[in-house]
Formats: C-alpha cells, structure tokens, sequence
C-alpha cells in the first residue's frame, strides 16, 4: 500500500479498522468516481470487487490512475447480463455492495433512453436481484442523483422526503432507480440486509474527461488555448469535490454495517455547503482564473434539450444523523481540480496525484497550494 490507513482515518466516521480485510463489491469502478472510490477503499484496507463495463474514451482515470492494479478482481460485463453478475458476487462474497454504476449523462440520456433506461432501472434491479441470493452481503448502497426530484424550479433545497420525478430520461431513470430500490427494501431486504440510496450534487475532481460536463469542457478548452462557450450560463448547481459524497457512502456504510444498520436504511444526500451551489458562469470563470493565462469565457445561451435550471440539496439529514459535512469550500474543489490536471500534463504519477488529494481531504486539508 503507497499510503497508510491511519492517515485516512478522516475519510469516514469511523476508523480505518472498520474497512481493513473487508470485501466489497463495488459497480462502476472503470468511470470516475469508481475510480476514486477503489483507492480510497483500498487505502482504508478493503479487498475491492469492481464489476463495470470498459472505461470510456481515453484518457481516463481508470486507466491513468492504475486502479486494475489496486483490485482483488476486476470483471468486465454488463449489469443486464444476471447469470454473471451474481457469478461475480458469489465469487467476491462481498460483505458491502457500493452500487455507481449507471450512465450518468443527461444529454446521452435524450440520445439513447432506452439504453439509459435499461442500464439505470433494470441494472439497479438486477444487481438487487443478485445482492439477495448471496448470503454474505451485509450491507448495499445505490447511488443517484440529485435529479430524482420533482423539480418545481422553485429555488428551494431538496430534502430526502420530498417526491420524486424527472424530466428527461437520465433524471427519471434514476428516480425510478430510487422507487426499485425501495420496493427491494420493504419486499426483500427489510430486517436482513440494509439498503440504503445515497443522492448527490455535482461532481467535479480530477481524472473527469466526460463530454458535456462543465469543468472537463473548460479544461479541454483552456488545454487547446480555445474559448469556453457555456450553453446555460445562468443556471444553478450544488457543485462539489468528489471526495465529499464518496466520503458520504463510506461514512453511510459504516453505519448500516452496525448493530443499528436496519434504521439508516433510507434515502440520503449528500451536497455541498450552500455557498457552493452558484452558476455554470460563476464556476467556469473560477476554473479559468485558476487556470491562468489564455483561459476565456463565454456566454453563449444556446437552446437545446431541457435541463433544470436551479438545482439545491438539503443535507442536513446527513449532518445530524451521520455527522458527515463538507469539508471543501468551492474554491477548494476547483483548486484541486485543476492541480490535477496540471500534474497530469506534467506527467506526473497520478495514482500518487490521486492519494495525495484523498490524503488532504481525509486529513482536513487544502489539496493545492
């Protein structure tokens, strides 16, 4: 191991003993939050089980970062495909089951929503499906978003109770991921294995190169000396470090492994500090000032497909029942973020990039200086 588990102990609630030789099944290790989720598992001393599809697109983190190399098993198959899904679980015997994997993007989502769908919906059901015939799970994670909510456009922050919804068929994919996952809860899981549904903002961090998402569009832009067009300048986000909700699910697990798991069996967000929710506009000139020279921005409203214009999470569930918070400002994430690409064009070791920056966060750091 590069680094040690003491100096992760800050990463959840609980200390790195809870996670030493313990086996978890984690899906969507190839993409990028999968990618840091597997070395922060690994630096707490799990055995990871990753179970995703090839990464998309190069470069990626997964294979940047050297994850395969962190791994216990690394299987490539599809979540749709049953018979080998609950073949990987058996096999790893995991005791938690971390369930990212998903197609994550709004815009893929109106291009292909069947396959969104089918990948978001059935997936989740599947791997529930396989999740109860292994009797060694003990604990099971399903990740969302945000995007589960009704949203009334109304400014207000989302709390776990309010209904679900979901214009476009990513968002409608995942809150019907949500209403699976509580059925497998109250018809299956109840009193035998907690199942709990973790919501978060939106993600940034180093090793991000997906199409269509903000701060990765800047960077490709700043990288190539090209201006930065936004689509929705004005629009409103919960913006945060990736660090922040993969620290939410571990600190989640850790709960629903306890004696008194079966109660944190229920919905969870995990978002940023309200002076972290702010506009693509206001994100996007931050990252260019971080960036430095040539970096320029422009407004240039575009319409197309429909995205939510504000979008704001009320945390305080996590806060009070977990004690989890936010540890990184805004400013902080960015900084991070753009430290890592800069040393990724440097040409330095980013698996090391990479646990420098989970050693920060874990420690109560700033990750760039």
């Amino acid at each position: 191991m590069v680094f040690g588990r003491r100096a992760l102990e800050g990463v959840a609630s609980m200390s790195a003993h809870a996670w030493s030789g313990r086996s978890v099944l984690l899906t969507g290790h190839t993409g990028f939050k999968g990618s840091w989720l597997s070395l922060m598992l690994r630096g707490l001393g799990a055995r990871v089980h990753g179970y995703a599809l090839d990464p998309i697109g190069e470069p990626s983190l997964f294979e940047r970062g050297r994850i395969a190399e962190t791994l216990a098993t690394d299987c490539r198959a599809n979540l749709l495909d049953l018979p080998t899904l609950t073949a990987a679980l058996e096999r790893a015997a995991p005791e938690v089951v971390l369930h990212l994997a998903a197609q994550p993007l709004v815009k893929v989502g109106y291009a292909d929503p069947v396959g969104t769908f089918a990948t978001n919906v059935m997936g989740t059901a599947h791997l529930l499906e396989a999740c109860r015939r292994v009797g060694s799970v003990k604990a099971i994670i399903v990740v969302t978003t945000d995007k589960v909510y009704r949203n009334e456009e109304d400014g207000q922050a989302y709390a776990e109770s309010e209904p679900l919804g979901g214009h476009d068929p990513y968002s409608a994919s995942k809150a019907a991921a949500e209403i699976v996952s509580a059925s497998y809860r109250s018809s299956y899981l109840h009193g035998v294995v907690p199942l709990a549904t973790a919501r978060a903002g939106n993600v940034l961090g180093g090793g991000d190169w997906a199409a269509d998402r903000l701060v990765p569009d800047c960077i490709r832009a700043f990288e190539a000396g090209e201006t930065v067009h936004l689509r929705r300048p004005g629009a409103i986000r919960p913006w945060q470090h990736v660090l922040e909700p993969l620290s939410g699910y571990l600190t989640l697990a850790e709960h629903l492994l306890a004696s008194d798991g079966e109660k944190y069996a229920q919905a969870w967000n995990f978002g940023p500090e309200p002076s972290s929710v702010c506009t693509v506009e206001e994100v996007a000139i931050q990252v260019a000032e971080l960036w430095g020279a040539g970096a320029k921005v422009t407004a240039s409203h575009e319409e197309g497909f429909h995205e939510a214009g504000v979008l704001r999470l009320d945390s305080s569930k996590a806060a009070s029942l977990l004690q989890w918070h936010p540890r990184w400002t805004l400013s902080q994430a960015l900084g991070a973020t753009v430290e890592w690409h800069k040393s990724f064009r440097a040409g330095e070791d980013m698996q090391r990039v990479c646990e420098r920056q989970i050693e920060a966060y874990a420690q109560g750091r700033v990750a760039h200086g």
